[in-house]
């Protein structure tokens, strides 16, 4: 019995010291409990003059890249012709919608006519890079801005947003068998930089003046206001000029159409007036 009551007393105490241990500590008056989440925003480094603002700062939509091999040759330099290799996917569900691939060209013999192979189809040629002026609208912004840091012989994989590719309206294809872009689609794009070349100028035609708005511009080019437009000031007002400046006639287009910003829709023509049927009336002397 005596045993039992000793037994009885240690258990009574470690049970008291044990809540002492865990019994939670009021709260130090003057010090607020803190947060995990913080209302302030973060700030960026602004230059001398420019007021700090409060509020979460986000990214809308951002070009993200991939190296797949890096190349030893010439840089990518901006405003210079690029001779690429590529193929194209939609990021949706990995849908194959173009290829340097499937642009080969059917062999030709010495008369003109084509080569055919065993399986009775013609056969095709090597495969050939598209040339197009980097900086110039001539392809989607978000290949055409891609190629930043590489070097010939480089291999890359693009991923484009839907802002930075064909947009909200995507690219109709040219039957239901092929039915072009959807919209609002975000791509994938393996890229392969074949060669990067000067631009040649024409005599006349010493220095290369950005494309301004009012500029007359090449046929499919997008409006100078155009979201897909890669031209600077877009949006600005136009401005007054005595003679508007051409760009030059060197520079080579995009030789796919699938690259090529979609085009923008032009205003219906006016039928030309009737002419007058009113005839003459004698003056009186």
């Amino acid at each position: 019995m005596k045993h039992f009551f000793l037994c009885s007393i240690f258990v009574s105490a470690a049970i008291q010291i044990s809540v002492a241990q865990t019994a939670p500590k009021p709260a130090t008056p003057g010090k607020a409990a803190s947060t995990s989440t913080s209302t302030a925003a973060p700030w960026l480094k602004l230059p001398p003059g420019v007021p700090r603002g409060r509020g979460v700062v986000k990214i809308a939509f951002s070009l993200r890249y991939q190296d797949i091999k890096v190349g030893t040759g010439a840089d990518a330099e901006q405003n210079k012709v690029y001779k690429v290799l590529y193929t194209g996917w939609l990021a949706a569900d990995g849908h194959k919608f173009d290829s340097s691939d499937d642009h080969r060209l059917p062999l030709k013999d010495k008369d003109g006519k084509p080569v055919m192979g065993d399986d009775g189809k013609p056969k095709l040629g090597d495969v050939q890079p598209i040339t197009f002026a980097q900086g110039f609208g001539r392809v989607i912004p978000g290949f055409d801005q891609g190629f930043t840091g590489m070097k010939v012989g480089g291999k890359r994989r693009l991923f484009i947003p839907w802002q930075l590719a064909y947009g909200a309206r995507g690219r109709p294809g040219p039957d239901p068998a092929h039915p072009g872009i959807p919209p609002k689609s975000d791509l994938i794009f393996d890229i392969e930089l074949v060669d990067v070349s000067e631009m040649q100028m024409p005599a006349n035609h010493p220095g290369m003046m950005p494309v301004r708005p009012g500029t007359p511009l090449p046929p499919g080019h997008p409006p100078v206001n155009s979201p897909l437009s890669g031209s600077p000031g877009a949006g600005a007002p136009s401005a007054p000029s005595a003679a508007p400046a051409t760009p030059p006639a060197s520079t080579p287009p995009a030789s796919s159409a699938p690259l090529a910003p979609p085009p923008a829709s032009k205003p219906a023509t006016p039928p030309p007036a009737a002419p007058s049927t009113t005839q003459p009336q004698p003056q009186t002397k």
